[in-house]
């Protein structure tokens, strides 16, 4: 099969999605990363192809195929001569710190387009029914002029490329959470690439965040049901050092409001009725200014709470869905380059299933790492 096939949505498909929206969220007396005050290095995230800067972190819900449940899979978007927007493999880290291979995609082996290639970004989510999404916004030679929209990639259990999802409304996704009923889920995908490299350097507002509908029967190839623009105007700029810099991590509460780690402006944003709504929104500012530095990666805390890794330093900081920052910890204090102060080291992260941890990765020592208590 070539691209992923679409299909008409029905409202009941994503009325069903928001009832079936269950995350641990449960009133909490404190903060959630509050008590943890553990760092600890799980394993390297560097394959043995060389790919470095792991971006996207997801938990496997299942075991199935290659999958083992509770296992986190990291996605790199580097390559082994560290050039962006060209790492092509996704490793699989179990709790204890064992390493191993879950895909090595080749860009000229994929069943559908992906305008420019390979460059695995931190849009990477597991669902229970064993199929993996992952974002690709590659690049011919890490720079931001040769940029390409890219696609998402459907992989079956066991890391093969199945189908790709491009063409408008995907342009250079970003990031992606995703509502998991297990045989329907709906995607959200920040695009950060909607005009960017023809305004280089300069900030255009035109980010946007898609939800998509997607089946996923037990037998059978997953199929596109609807693709929304529910959020646009969020800005976007290349970055000498980052490639590029917009609308980046996201996560989603169980009243269907959706958070976004609107990078660029410094700011952590939401958008209301993310499930059903039809027009697109630029976002309510949550948070901003005091601890919120350039936030990158984004997941929710079991107490309802946003955490979201910071890319102007090493911290990671818990913001209450009123807009209260509650709790912040730092994650990397490291001096060294591209620091100071962790600066640059901090991208995708996800929560550990019983709520004991925050997995996150560490892109200046390539490696999985667990906030945790001592």
């Amino acid at each position: 099969m070539s691209a992923i096939s679409r299909r008409p949505a029905s409202a009941a498909l994503l009325a069903a999605a928001l009832l079936a929206l269950t995350p641990l969220e449960v009133a909490a007396a404190s903060t959630f990363i509050g008590p943890f005050n553990s760092v600890q290095t799980l394993a390297s995230t560097v394959p043995n192809n060389g790919d470095v800067n792991p971006y996207g972190v997801a938990v496997a819900p299942v075991t199935s195929g290659r999958l083992v449940a509770g296992d986190v899979l990291v996605s790199n978007f580097n390559n082994h001569r560290n050039l962006q927007g060209t790492g092509r493999t996704i490793v699989e880290v179990s709790p204890s710190g064992s390493q191993t291979l879950f895909a090595e995609i080749s860009p000229n082996k994929l069943p559908g387009p992906c305008p420019g290639g390979i460059g695995l970004t931190t849009a990477l989510v597991a669902l229970r029914s064993g199929w993996v999404v992952v974002g690709s916004l590659p690049t011919k030679d890490g720079t931001s002029a040769t940029m390409q929209a890219g696609c998402l990639l459907v992989l079956d259990p066991m890391g093969n490329v199945v189908e790709t999802v491009s063409g408008p409304p995907i342009n250079g996704p970003w990031d992606m959470t995703a509502v998991d009923r297990g045989g329907m889920a709906t995607l959200f995908v920040t695009n950060v690439l909607n005009g960017t490299v023809a305004s280089s350097p300069d900030v255009v507002n035109r980010g946007t965040v898609v939800r998509l509908g997607l089946t996923t029967p037990s037998t059978g190839l997953p199929t596109i049901t609807s693709e929304t623009v529910i959020g646009q105007g969020f800005p976007e700029r290349t970055d000498p050092s980052a490639l590029v810099v917009g609308p980046t991590g996201l996560g989603i509460n169980r009243k269907g409001t959706l958070y976004i780690a609107d990078s660029a402006a410094s700011r952590v944003a939401s958008i209301g009725g993310a499930l059903t709504r039809t027009t697109p929104a630029t976002g309510t500012t949550v948070s901003a200014g005091g601890n919120i530095n350039d936030p990158l990666g984004l997941a929710m805390a079991p107490n309802g709470d946003i955490l979201t890794t910071n890319g102007g330093d090493g911290n990671l900081v818990e913001t209450t869905p009123s807009g209260n920052q509650a709790a912040v910890k730092t994650l990397d204090s490291s001096p060294a380059p591209p620091g100071p102060n962790g600066n640059g080291t901090l991208f995708g992260l996800a929560v550990v299933p019983d709520g004991s941890g925050v997995y996150f990765v560490d892109d200046g020592t390539n490696t999985l790492n667990l906030l945790n208590k001592a």
